[in-house]
């Protein structure tokens, strides 16, 4: 250990010391020629004696010195003294003691003497810098047993296996997962090659205090002047909260608070409040037209001097409250300088990176003189422009500001801000691609449900569709009033599986198959088994085809009102029944037959009987009036049946009124009402 102590702490130009051997008591027992030299002592006067006799007496009170204690648990140890020579004379000198194993396990010092005028000019610089140095390094010898390690060593031992004066690297404890860095220091200690910046993670003690280390580990092998191997030393930084680590956690954070909604203007708000305070002082997501359908188109908008009309502002944030760095608000359109960084950026698809802003007279804020006041005003100095870029296109760009923070952008802040855009831009592209397919759904299935309805002489008829609010497209409901032979009404409301332009045209083609059925004056029962065997041969057909998305599933409730008899006969394919309220206000829902669902095939269908008087009402809905296909259908009924009793009113506002109370804000299910009040 020794010789591993001298090859990291010594220089090779400093003068050799007066040695001097103290056993465990502190006493004198070994005198070299060096000491007598510099005291003047021989070794029959000394040897012996403690050690303390060569001390001046103000020193005899100091705590190191305390040999009837021993050294205490320090390794090293060093300092300027003044020692006692033999002719009564007093010399200043360094004093450095480093502890000495015995065969017997008895500690005992070797102390190295120096005059201070050549110790404190010759002194070793290595030893102090690595112990006071903000890193971590230790020195193991060739049994991979630690010789010497430094504060940062000490500071981190308690929850660093091997970083200890004398414990083998090997002494593995449980949950600690050293044997990576122990075949590390073996193949470094064997091969001479260092290991430079190998990433570690070190759990930590586990009784709720530190967490663990991740350090960056380099290990190279020190060697005697011959060059034969002599120990392994480590150096280690702490990079648990690094920057670059840091920037990692943005990232994860980024994938998880970026698209939370598939709505483009929170997506970039959301962008927006992500990068303030942690990245920028001030930033802006502008968004291109493409994917925002219902704004006004840029080209229409005229011109503001100098300027021009080329983005939508989306979202925005500012370390400053009421965002004073901010010309346009949300939904505002953005203004620019056809030859502006933001313009370059949209059209070549390339970031812009001015560390330091260019606000001399010449530049593109000559034309954009509000922004330049601005700038002037807020102090802006660091400008990062990114364009949103997803899939080849270009969606906006996002501007990135530094106002309050002093240190201009960097290279790796670009790269930080090209990656958290590009995070964004796939959820812009996302959210734009739900919107339009949710659009034209809608758009489609409101074209292929009935424009309006009409209960001639003998009902008065209400309906409202209202597609959910939440991330689901359309789904297949529908609803419908077909007026039959002898006066009678057809009410039909159903809903097939699945969502958006598959749903919506599925749902059409079962509108006019149910339209033709009852062109034959069929009882419901009879209607509902024949349109589920027409789906059912359709679904086989489409299966053997290999086209399973064109298999169409889904529940109808069929009723027929006669007004010359006041009677409703109505079937379910498996559809919740209706609500009937009476002119007394009592809700019923008829027990129906549970009817399978069209296209399963199974063709089991039944028909009841309910007679109404005049001012019935009956309510007929899909199943997102009562909760969802995931929600308990009875307790939903249940509602429905306390909201009816209370219905009074036209039916038109009635509609709206029930839904409002029965539907939350986050449901996934779209909902269809349709309400008949006989007369």
């Amino acid at each position: 250990m020794a010789s591993v102590q001298d090859a990291v702490g010594e220089t090779t130009q400093r003068p050799i010391p007066a040695l001097t051997v103290i056993d465990s008591e502190g006493y004198v027992v070994g005198w070299t020629q060096g000491s007598e030299e510099l005291l003047g002592y021989a070794p029959d006067e000394i040897l012996g004696r403690s050690f303390t006799d060569l001390l001046m007496p103000d020193e005899l009170r100091g705590p190191i010195w305390d040999w009837s204690g021993g050294a205490g648990d320090e390794e090293y140890r060093t300092g300027l003294f003044e020692l006692r020579r033999r002719d009564g004379g007093r010399m200043l000198a360094r004093v450095e003691i480093s502890r000495l194993a015995t065969v017997d396990g008895t500690a005992s010092w070797i102390v190295a003497t120096t005059p201070a005028e050549a110790g404190v000019t010759s002194m070793s610089v290595l030893r102090p810098l690595l112990s006071l140095a903000p890193i971590i390094v230790a020195v193991w010898d060739r049994d991979l047993r630690c010789a010497w390690m430094n504060d940062g060593a000490r500071r981190v031992r308690d929850i660093l296996p091997g970083f200890a004066i004398g414990r083998g690297l090997r002494e593995v404890e449980p949950g600690r997962d050293t044997p990576a860095i122990v075949q590390l220091a073996e193949e470094v200690l064997e091969r001479g090659t260092p290991v430079i910046d190998c990433e570690s993670f070190w759990p930590g003690s586990g009784d709720g205090g530190d967490g663990g280390r991740s350090l960056s580990v380099s290990l190279f092998r020190v060697e005697g002047v011959d060059r034969r191997p002599l120990g392994v030393c480590l150096l280690a930084i702490d990079i648990t909260h690094s920057k670059a680590r840091h920037r990692l956690a943005l990232l994860r954070e980024a994938s998880v608070k970026v698209g939370t909604t598939l709505d483009v203007r929170r997506t970039a708000q959301e962008l927006a409040d992500l990068a303030v305070p942690v990245l920028a002082d001030y930033v802006t997501v502008d968004l291109a037209e493409s994917i925002l359908p219902e704004v006004e188109p840029l080209d229409r908008l005229p011109p503001s001097g100098m300027r021009i009309p080329a983005f939508y502002r989306a979202g925005m944030a500012s370390i400053h409250e009421g965002i004073p760095e901010a010309l346009w608000r949300r939904g505002e359109p953005v203004y620019v300088p056809p030859s502006s960084p933001f313009t370059a950026a949209l059209h070549s698809g390339r970031p812009h990176f001015e560390p330091e802003m260019n606000t001399s007279p010449g530049t593109w804020l000559d034309r954009d003189p509000d922004r330049a006041r601005l700038i002037r005003e807020t102090g802006m100095h660091s400008l990062i422009v990114v364009p949103l870029k997803a899939r080849g296109e270009i969606l906006g760009v996002t501007v990135l500001v530094r106002t309050e923070t002093q240190a201009p952008f960097s290279r790796d802040d670009l790269l930080l801000a090209e990656e958290l855009a590009a995070t964004a831009a796939l959820s812009l592209d996302n959210a734009r691609r739900y919107t339009r397919e949710r659009n034209a759904a809608l758009l489609l299935q409101r074209h292929l449900l009935p424009s309006r309805v009409s209960g001639g002489d003998a009902l008065e008829v209400s309906s409202l569709y209202r597609p959910s609010g939440s991330r689901r497209t359309a789904s297949g409901d529908w609803f419908d009033v077909i007026s039959l032979t002898r006066s009678r009404i057809a009410l039909v409301v159903g809903e097939v599986t699945g969502q958006g332009l598959t749903a919506a045209a599925s749902m059409g083609r079962v509108r006019t198959a149910v339209r033709t059925l009852a062109d034959l004056d069929l009882p419901p029962h009879e209607l509902l088994t024949r349109l589920d065997d027409v789906y059912a041969r359709e679904a086989k057909e489409n299966g053997a085809a290999g086209s399973p998305e064109d298999i169409m599933e889904g529940t109808v409730l069929y009723a027929i009102y006669d007004p010359s008899l006041r009677r409703c006969t109505m079937a379910s394919a498996g559809h919740p029944p209706p609500a009937i309220v009476d002119p007394s206000g009592r809700v019923v829902f008829p027990e129906l037959p549970a009817g399978p669902p069209i296209g399963m095939g199974l063709g089991s269908h039944a028909s009841i009987h309910h007679d109404v008087s005049g001012g019935t009402l009956l309510a007929l809905y899909t199943d997102g009036l009562i909760g969802g296909r995931d929600s308990d259908p009875g307790t939903g009924m249940e509602r429905l049946g306390a909201a009816l009793a209370q219905a009074s009113g036209p039916l038109d506002s009635l509609c709206s009124t029930l839904i409002d109370t029965m539907v939350h804000d986050g449901t996934t299910d779209d909902v269809t009402v349709l309400l008949v009040r006989t007369l």
